[in-house]
Formats: C-alpha cells, structure tokens, sequence
C-alpha cells in the first residue's frame, strides 16, 4: 500500500453537516476515501484546460440517421480525426435516432475539434464528450 500523508481540514458546523450528507449518499466509507476522490477531480478539470495535455475519454451522439447525409457528413469529420478515435459503438435506437459513442485519446485540442465538428453535422440532436486527462503509454495487449 502507498504510503499516506494525514492533513487536517477544518469546516464549519454547516458544511460538515453537508459533506456528511454528501458522503452517505454517494456510498464513501469515510470522509478521507470523499475528500481523496473530490481531489483527483479538481486536479483532472484543472489539467484538461491545456490544449497541449493528453486527453482520453468519449464522445457521445445522438442523431437522425433520416435527415440528409448526416452519416456520410459524420464518417467525414471521423475519418478527418482517424488518429484520435480508438473505438466507437453504433447503436440503433428507433427507426429515426442513432446513438454513437466513441472512445478517444490525442491531444485535448483535437479531441475538442472532433468534438466540434461532430456537433457541428446537421441533423446531430446533441453531443456529451467526457473527456479526462492522462498519458498512455504504448500498451498492447497481444
């Protein structure tokens, strides 16, 4: 196990009470397990400002697959970003809506522009990227 530093924090009666609440409905074990999963987030949002920083995560659409060539306006902008999307799942949810998710990693500049040109496809309802930081190395598993 690695090795733990301890800190004290000091709250107000209120926000304690709120944390408290907090941690019960989220299913934490105790405050520390809270406060260390609050700070991995706050360090992750604050590391993705960098355009330069390396990104993984997804991109989530929704679009009517009916409306013009949506789809060959979509395979476009991808294959424009073919060096950023490692995966991408293709779901069809009724006769008119797709849901597309794909799985990305490359400098958040140009996950952040695929992301723009996909939102920018006529006929795409909406998009969600979740985008996270963090180098990858070269693992492959053969």
């Amino acid at each position: 196990m690695e090795k733990v530093t301890r800190i004290g924090v000091s709250l107000e009666p209120k926000l304690l009470e709120e944390f408290d609440r907090f941690i019960q409905e989220k299913g934490f074990a105790t405050r520390s397990e809270a406060i260390r999963d609050l700070v991995r987030k706050v360090l992750v949002q604050e590391s993705i400002k960098d355009n330069e920083a390396h990104a993984v995560g997804t991109i989530t659409l929704l679009y009517n697959h009916n409306r013009g060539s949506v789809k060959d306006h979509l395979t476009d902008v991808q294959h424009h970003y073919h060096g950023v999307i490692t995966s991408a799942i293709h779901v069809h949810l009724d006769n008119e809506k797709c849901l597309e998710v794909l799985v990305v990693h490359g400098s958040l500049g140009t996950v952040r522009a695929l992301h723009e040109g996909l939102a920018s496809v006529k006929s795409v309802l909406t998009t969600e990227p979740v985008l996270l930081a963090g180098e990858v190395t070269d693992h492959r598993h053969d």
